[in-house]
C-alpha cells in the first residue's frame, strides 16, 4: 500500500451499551480511532422491491492492518456512517493492511 493513497481520515468506531440512572439501556458508538484511510466505492446499485426504492453503497476501506477492529464496529467518515458487513480481510496474511467492506447506512449529525 503506497501512502499517498490513503488520503482520507477515518473514525472507527465501536458501539457499546451505557445504563441511565433509571438502568435502561442506550446504545452508544465511542470512537477507537482515527486513522488515514482509501475510501473507495465499488458500486452503486438501485433495486425496486415490492414497489419501493431501496439504495445500497458498497464501500470498501482500507487502512493499514490493526489487530483491534472488528466487524461489529463501523467507519465515520466526515459526516458519512459506514457499517461494516464482513470480518476485516487481511490480503496474504500479512499484517499490512486491512480491508474493510462496508455498507452506507446514513449521515451523522
Amino acid at each position: 500500500m503506497k501512502i499517498g493513497e490513503l488520503r482520507h481520515r477515518v473514525t472507527l468506531q465501536k458501539k457499546s451499551v451505557v445504563k441511565d440512572g433509571e438502568g435502561i439501556p442506550t446504545e452508544t458508538w465511542a470512537d477507537v480511532c482515527s486513522v488515514m484511510a482509501a475510501v473507495e466505492p465499488l458500486r452503486g446499485r438501485e433495486y425496486f422491491v415490492a414497489a419501493a426504492a431501496n439504495a445500497e453503497n458498497t464501500i470498501r476501506v482500507r487502512i493499514r492492518y490493526r489487530s483491534d477492529v472488528t466487524a461489529d464496529m463501523r467507519v465515520l467518515y466526515g459526516t458519512r456512517l459506514l457499517q461494516i458487513k464482513s470480518p476485516p480481510i487481511d490480503p496474504e496474511d500479512r499484517h499490512r493492511e486491512l480491508h474493510l467492506m462496508c455498507m452506507e447506512v446514513g449521515v451523522n449529525g
